[in-house]
């Protein structure tokens, strides 16, 4: 729980911490296992916010995710998905048919308005990747 609750509180201060967050994702990966949907959710959501690249990390997060979606909460669901829909992971395919799937589950009325947002920013961004707008990205 420390190691979540550090990224946590140095990603809502605004504080990057390159050698404090390579830190954090080695001792993630070494206890991934043990992390509830919070600390998932707080682990993936402090990266995405400060932009720290974690490719390894955030499919360790995606799979113990995937053990444990049963158990994830509207807010840890959200928030979850908006980090996944920040950071450039190789493959997030499974991963988002998992999620989507425990959405569907919990229901729309589960999630307020900024949490639809982030599970909406999440299916736009797979859906971007599998077709990206060639006529908007032309020009630059």
């Amino acid at each position: 729980q420390e190691v979540a609750t550090t990224a946590w509180a140095f990603a809502t201060l605004g504080i990057p911490a390159p050698q404090l967050f390579n830190a954090i994702v080695r001792e993630s990966e070494k206890r991934i296992g043990s992390f509830n949907p919070q600390e998932l959710a707080n682990t993936a959501w402090a990266f995405a916010t400060l932009g720290t690249p974690a490719p390894q990390l955030f499919d360790a997060i995606a799979h113990a995710s995937e053990q444990r979606i049963g158990n994830f909460n509207a807010q840890e669901l959200a928030n979850t998905a908006w980090a996944f829909a920040i950071v450039d992971t190789a493959d997030r395919g499974a991963f988002v048919k998992v999620l989507s799937a425990r959405a569907a589950e919990m229901g729309l009325a589960a999630f307020n308005g900024e949490q639809r947002r982030h599970l909406h920013q999440l299916f736009l961004s797979v859906e971007l990747d599998a077709n990206p707008p060639t006529e908007l990205l032309a020009p630059i």
